[in-house]
């Protein structure tokens, strides 16, 4: 009985050392994409925020602002449980008329907050399954949709960037 006792301990403490590593690999990950995409904004001259690549594209702000709602709207709202912000009225992670300056200040808030949730957030619900647009998604993946978003919108961010003649910061130091 006592080695049955034993074991299963054993066990657990290795599941909850595996998640613990999620959460701190993620953790890093999330450190280094906000390194880059600020860097990308950074390095984007303010005239050209408004660059899209086709009319019915997002431009380079626009990109970079949604990546701040996607990031909101994942963890605070679909993990998180808060309600989700109203597209049409909210404008705090929209574009609005912020300034490349509050714009880069407003996602590097929001990575903060993003962070501090993950931080917080209960690894023994990384299993938990929800719907995610239709999709039967465990926390865990949702998570890790989400750094795929982020990839996503930033890599067509870097495009823009190429079709104004300019280069990208190089993305080998924030892998």
């Amino acid at each position: 009985m006592y080695r049955l006792i034993f074991i299963t301990l054993i066990l657990s403490i290795s599941a909850n050392a595996q998640q613990n590593e999620f959460t701190t690999d993620y953790l890093e990950r999330l450190e280094n994409s906000r390194k880059y995409l600020i860097l990308v904004a950074e390095t984007m001259p303010e005239d050209k925020y408004n660059f899209k690549a086709t009319p019915e594209s997002m431009s380079f702000a626009e990109n970079l602002m949604h990546i701040g709602w996607a990031m909101d709207w994942h963890c605070q709202s679909l993990l998180g449980g808060r309600e989700a912000r109203d597209w049409n009225t909210d404008t705090e992670l929209k574009v609005d008329k912020k300034s490349k300056k509050e714009m880069i200040t407003t996602i590097d808030k929001t990575f903060d907050k993003t962070i501090e949730f993950i931080k917080k957030f209960d690894i023994t619900k990384l299993k938990d399954r929800l719907d995610y647009l239709g999709l039967n998604r465990t926390k865990r993946q949702i998570l890790l949709l989400l750094t795929d978003h982020i990839t996503h919108h930033r890599g067509q961010m870097l495009v823009y960037m190429r079709l104004n003649g300019l280069k990208p910061p190089r993305y080998i130091l924030y892998q």
